[in-house]
């Protein structure tokens, strides 16, 4: 979204987010519904999972969405699956990018008149003023497949605006981290930013209560999307996946993390075994688990 929205976002954050989750997705399932962007002579249903994110490299604030998307459409009569007519980009991202606009100022326009962003008049002269400019809108292709991309967004999806290991040092009430300047060629730098300006910038990003910032839209939509996914594969003659292998929490933190949740924070080298489970209130007491010890000595 344009900078210029970012007061309303603060100011009312489910309204303005929600919009953006509703015009982004309505402009992709516009331009789906077109056949002139498919091999067929039909357009179709997407599959697209939105992603929120609020943050800049810096801190700012910086709201956008990472949508992934299909790269064909369930036609509208489930008889067949239209694939893209140009294989090198979805759709065309300046008409993507004046109908996503156009979509968002209405939303904004409507959301005034309810009464949902209060009464300040110049929400009118906002949308009047965003109107005259370019929105960027920006598609690509999986250059590495889409098992890249969903391994690249997979790790974002629960993160928050920082990561601990982009924190290097705390002095003198002076915080400072790494970022990436991406109007300097992508230089990665270091900013330095007193404590009470650190925390001010990390605060914008925290979401209201309950807020969901990650949806299923289309063929992905958690209403019909078992049904849906399996006809597209009957109409692709693809194979079901196989299913993912059950990992336990110690094995998931160690494959992401390399933490040993086992091991022995002391020595690094011994193992830690439960030997007992101290008694809860309502539940009957746990015998010890017997254990042996050697001495390894």
């Amino acid at each position: 979204m344009p900078s210029e929205i970012g007061p309303l976002a603060l100011y009312r954050p489910r309204v303005i987010y929600d919009l953006l989750f509703r015009a982004a997705t309505d402009t992709l399932a516009t331009f789906a519904r077109d056949p002139r962007y498919f091999s067929a002579d039909t357009g179709g249903e997407l599959g697209i999972t939105a992603i929120l994110h609020t943050w800049g490299q810096n801190l700012s604030l910086h709201p956008h969405l990472h949508c992934v998307v299909t790269g064909g459409a369930l036609a509208s009569d489930g008889q067949s699956f239209v694939t893209l007519r140009h294989k090198g980009f979805l759709f065309p991202v300046r008409a993507l990018a004046q109908v996503f606009r156009a979509k968002f100022l209405e939303g904004l326009r409507q959301a005034f008149e309810r009464g949902t962003l209060g009464d300040d008049t110049s929400v009118a002269a906002l949308c009047g003023k965003l109107r005259r400019f370019d929105w960027v809108v920006y598609a690509k292709p999986p250059f590495a497949g889409p098992d890249s991309v969903l391994a690249y967004l997979g790790a974002y999806t629960h993160r928050i605006a920082i990561s601990n290991h982009r924190i290097l040092s705390l002095e003198q009430r002076r915080v400072a981290f790494r970022y990436r300047d991406y109007a300097d060629g992508c230089k990665q730098k270091i900013l330095r930013l007193d404590v009470d300006e650190f925390i001010r910038r990390f605060l914008l990003h925290v979401l209201p209560r309950g807020f969901v910032r990650i949806r299923h839209y289309g063929l992905l939509a958690n209403r019909n999307r078992r049904q849906k996914i399996a006809r597209c594969r009957e109409l692709l003659s693809a194979a079901e996946p196989q299913e993912p292998v059950q990992e336990t929490v110690s094995e998931k933190l160690l494959r992401l993390t390399g933490i040993d949740i086992h091991g022995c924070p002391a020595c690094h080298e011994g193992r830690m075994l439960v030997v007992a489970e101290i008694d809860r209130p309502g539940r009957r007491p746990l015998h010890p688990i017997p254990v042996e010890i050697h001495d390894s000595s």
